[in-house]
């Protein structure tokens, strides 16, 4: 009677073993999913990094814009972040240029390497590179091209006009060695006799 109730003694002693084996069938399947899962999230991770687009340098890259010059609207020559361009009317390039601690004030707007300027819009004048005290610098009809450090946003200008010697570059801007019309200012307008500055009218003798 009791044969009928209990496994054979042959089954009831592998049956432990039986047990303990599907145990570990089932963990294993268990960790070999998990470890599954963490390594296509690590693979993820690694194609997001290497898709991520990165910026493309344009340093060389010159610009046209409008702005407001002594109250008035231009056509300015302006970097690849929109920063107004300017020239020093003192310049004798390469010999003498704005360099050292001048350039902190006035940084010169060079290239590197064999990188050649370019503009975005078709200019009158011609772009080139000077090599000078402050390297591969970029000139516009000969003349070197500067930023200015107190220029906190694109399209300002306020560096028009200091000194006597500091204009802003246009299009427009005459071949180095020719006259020059730099864009003044109102309050760099040079004074004129006969008016409230301190001259004097000049009045002729009686006869």
């Amino acid at each position: 009677m009791q044969s009928n109730v209990f496994l054979p003694h042959s089954l009831s002693r592998t049956w432990p073993g039986v047990l303990v084996a599907v145990t570990l069938m089932l963990l294993l399947a268990a960790c070999g999913s998990t470890g599954s899962s963490y390594g296509s999230s690590s693979s993820t991770s690694s194609t997001s990094q290497n898709t991520t687009p990165t910026s493309s340098s344009d340093g060389s890259m010159l610009r046209t814009a409008t702005a407001s010059v002594g109250g008035t609207s231009e056509t300015i020559l302006s970097n690849s972040q929109g920063m107004t361009l300017y020239y020093r009317t003192s310049d004798v390039p390469p010999a003498t240029v704005c360099s050292a601690s001048c350039a902190s004030t006035w940084p010169p707007f060079i290239v590197s390497g064999s990188t050649a300027p370019t503009s975005t819009t078709t200019l009158p004048g011609k772009l080139t590179t000077m090599t000078d005290a402050n390297g591969k610098q970029v000139a516009y009809n000969g003349h070197p091209l500067y930023t200015f450090s107190g220029d906190t946003a694109a399209g300002q200008t306020t560096g028009n006009g200091i000194a006597g010697i500091w204009f802003v570059a246009t299009p427009a801007l005459k071949v180095e060695g020719r006259s020059k019309q730099p864009l003044r200012s109102k309050q760099h307008q040079p004074l004129r006799a006969g008016t409230s500055t301190g001259y004097r009218k000049f009045v002729p003798a009686s006869a």
